[in-house]
């Protein structure tokens, strides 16, 4: 069963060899992939939803296109030249960078968690309570949104210069901006259209049609409820993404406990007639959450104590 992330990237590593195979069948493979992402596309732009939510409804669409430029330059002019650079002269070093990035991930949904768990004790979150207004504060949603990307994008495209590492060097290149270029098309495509879902009710909501109106109705009611959804699925996912990197990358690495342990429960999961291959799949994203969750929370600690010493000794001084 595929789902997620990973089925993206299934799907990543498809079209990489897809256009392997042919360099002449790059604009094949595209159409391809972008058709397959659009399968999958809910999971995987789920962490874009939450960074718009609560920002004013003429400023949606312009400032999911700062984070698709952000997504794009990411891809092409940060990690694309770095991973071929590592990939032919230290490939040992991709699985660690990938790690870092996926702690990275791990920190933020953690730290996510833990606000949403003090606000409901009482503690508002910055910025809750009203929308999003002012360049400093466009900025600062557009600037975290693309971090978070980094990640995601550098997993993807690393994927993807797995599969073709044996090709020589200008049709791995091609190859690897073709999938840049289509992956951020149908993922920040895909976002656009959820964000701006809500005008699209309120348009048929204003048409003559009973019926089409109360579709509209229906829409913009939903829409709220669509995007908190959204933000908290977007949490699980940055823990489910960090936690299945990690646990893939200590197992690369030579410790393989953890992971094994993770096949063994999968193991039982396929056993179970009828749901087996979805309730291994199960089991194996609730184990790699639950890592995520664990490793976050102790990278918060670490910050927090980090940063309460550097408080303390300034205030000393």
């Amino acid at each position: 069963m595929s789902g997620g992330l990973f089925a993206l990237l299934d799907d990543v590593a498809a079209l990489a060899r897809l256009a392997a195979a042919s360099v002449d069948d790059v604009g094949a493979a595209a159409g391809k992939a972008t058709a397959k992402a659009a399968g999958v596309v809910i999971d995987d732009t789920a962490v874009t939803p939450q960074y718009v939510h609560g920002i004013t409804a003429e400023r949606e669409l312009p400032i999911i296109k700062r984070i698709a430029i952000g997504s794009l330059r990411n891809k092409i002019i940060f990690i694309l030249p770095v991973a071929l650079l590592l990939s032919q002269f230290a490939p040992w070093l991709l699985t660690p960078i990938l790690m870092l990035g996926a702690t990275y991930l791990c920190y933020e949904g953690a730290e996510k968690v833990l606000s949403m768990v003090f606000h409901r004790r009482g503690h508002a979150s910055p910025g809750a309570g009203g929308p999003v207004v002012g360049a400093d504060a466009e900025k600062k949603v557009v600037t975290g949104a693309i971090r978070t990307d980094f990640i995601l994008s550098a997993e993807i495209m690393v994927i993807a210069l797995n599969e073709v590492a044996d090709q020589s060097f200008l049709p791995r290149l091609i190859i690897l901006v073709v999938v840049a270029l289509v992956i951020t098309a149908a993922v920040y495509g895909v976002v656009a259209g959820i964000v701006k879902m809500d005008d699209i009710g309120l348009s048929l909501a204003q048409r003559s049609s009973a019926f089409v109106a109360k579709i509209g109705r229906g829409l913009v009611a939903a829409m709220p409820k669509l995007l908190s959804a959204l933000s908290a699925i977007g949490t699980v996912a940055m823990l489910w993404v960090g936690g299945h990197i990690l646990l893939v990358g200590v197992d690369e690495l030579g410790w393989h406990a953890p992971y094994g342990l993770v096949h063994h429960l999968e193991h039982y999961g396929h056993d179970v007639a009828g749901v087996g291959a979805a309730l291994a799949w199960l089991i194996n994203t609730a184990a790699s959450a639950v890592v995520g969750l664990l490793v976050g929370v102790v990278v918060v600690g670490v910050t927090h104590v980090l940063a309460f010493g550097h408080k303390a000794d300034h205030a000393e001084s």
